[in-house]
């Protein structure tokens, strides 16, 4: 097992103390948007040991090194033994998924996630341009497809997919303002999706001189909000949220368009590559394929390009993604992906033994209480916010009393 500590990511969104109180580090007062277990190059994690407890003669663990290495590094140097030879046969040398904890204080951006096969393309066609990787108005940072799951910690607000189109219909009505009723002409054009499509596109680039009507928006939405009018107050109240992050932003409007979910702590939500989404606010832990690919469209002050995500966003109308959990065994929840690069499972015990076998790679991170974890020829304690890797074939049993994510390949 390799103790690992995350790389934390200090996006103006995050929460100041939400991620520090959880690793156990001291708040300073900026923002940490996110901590990020795995072996992506933008940001590894750092292998801060190796466990041993071969020669140990009381209950705990010898850490024997401390590495100080990249886990990509690591992993790299010897990826069968590291991963697996199906999982590297499957993924080369790099392991395949990334678990992060996020912990947005204000909205993210509007965004989507491409494909593998956008993100090829897109990968390709910027390494050709010669633009850094680390550039500003980068796009693709790599060339992988970035599928993710999100389980809540805390009680979750995001936005997820496309209402149907009468829904939308409902949502807008009373919102009369140009940039709202030419919106709503699109949404009648053609089919659901062919108007859902129709109406983004000219609420993130059409008629450039109607950005003030933003404004407008906000102001009639707080008026039937007061009045008890509001045709869906959930998603009024998310679009206000964003107008009081990025006032003036076409994305507030365009919000409107989108499903309104709130996730309860426990809950889980799969976003598959095309469906446009932003998270709101909360804590929680995600699992997503290895890659850093975001197409934004506005409500950041990151890199924007609205017509990118044009090209790759899919507008059928789709309720949010809830996935259930499956019991494999006593104390193991288990949520499947329709992809191939993660799965994500929940582990408690209180005392009794949990056996997770050794499907192969697999990052562990405790949420809460205090877990042995145990291979073989292995032990070490974990509190939490701590976290290690397991190496591809090692029988694993957690002890103790506590709550834990697992992250591993199918």
């Amino acid at each position: 097992m390799l103790l690992l500590s995350p790389a934390t990511m200090p996006y103006d969104w995050g929460s100041p103390t939400a991620i520090p109180d959880f690793l156990g580090l001291t708040a300073d007062g900026s923002p940490v948007a996110e901590a990020w277990f795995g072996a992506h190059p933008v940001a590894p994690s750092l292998v801060t040991g190796i466990v041993d407890d071969t020669d140990a003669t009381d209950h705990a663990a010898v850490i024997v090194e401390g590495t100080h290495r990249h886990l990509g590094e690591v992993i790299a140097a010897d990826p069968v033994r590291m991963l697996g030879e199906d999982v590297a046969e499957r993924f080369g040398s790099g392991l395949p998924f990334l678990l992060k904890v996020v912990a947005p204080a204000r909205p993210l951006s509007l965004q989507v996630h491409p494909s593998a096969e956008q993100a090829a393309l897109g990968f390709v066609r910027e390494e050709r341009s010669g633009k850094p990787i680390d550039a500003p108005d980068r796009t693709y940072r790599d060339a992988n497809h970035k599928p993710e799951m999100l389980l809540a910690l805390t009680e979750f607000e995001a936005l997820s997919g496309f209402r149907t189109a009468r829904r939308a219909l409902q949502v807008l009505a009373g919102l009369d303002v140009p940039l709202v009723t030419k919106a709503v002409e699109r949404v009648r054009h053609g089919s659901s999706a062919e108007g859902m499509r129709s109406a983004l596109e000219y609420l993130l680039l059409g008629a450039r001189d109607r950005d003030h009507d933003v404004d407008a928006v906000v102001a009639l939405l707080r008026q039937r909000l007061a009045a008890g009018e509001s045709p869906s107050e959930h998603s009024d109240r998310v679009a206000l949220a964003l107008a009081e992050a990025f006032p003036g932003d076409r994305g507030v409007v365009a919000s409107l368009l989108l499903n309104p979910v709130t996730l309860k702590p426990g809950e889980v939500m799969f976003v598959p590559a095309g469906c446009v989404h932003a998270y709101v606010s909360g804590f929680g832990v995600e699992a997503m394929a290895s890659s850093d690919n975001v197409v934004r469209a506005g409500l950041t002050p990151k890199h924007v390009d609205a017509r990118a995500l044009m090209g790759i966003v899919d507008v059928r109308p789709a309720p949010p993604m809830r996935v259930a959990p499956e019991r494999v065994d006593d104390g193991i929840e288990m949520y499947y992906a329709p992809v191939e690069d993660f799965e994500l499972a929940v582990i408690e015990t209180d005392g009794a033994p949990v056996h997770l076998g050794h499907p192969g790679p697999r990052i562990l991170l405790v949420l809460d209480g205090s877990l042995e974890v145990s291979t073989p020829d292995e032990r070490v304690l974990l509190e939490r916010g701590r976290a290690v890797f397991i190496t591809a074939g090692e029988d694993v049993v957690l002890g103790g009393s506590g709550r834990a994510v697992g992250v591993s390949v199918p």
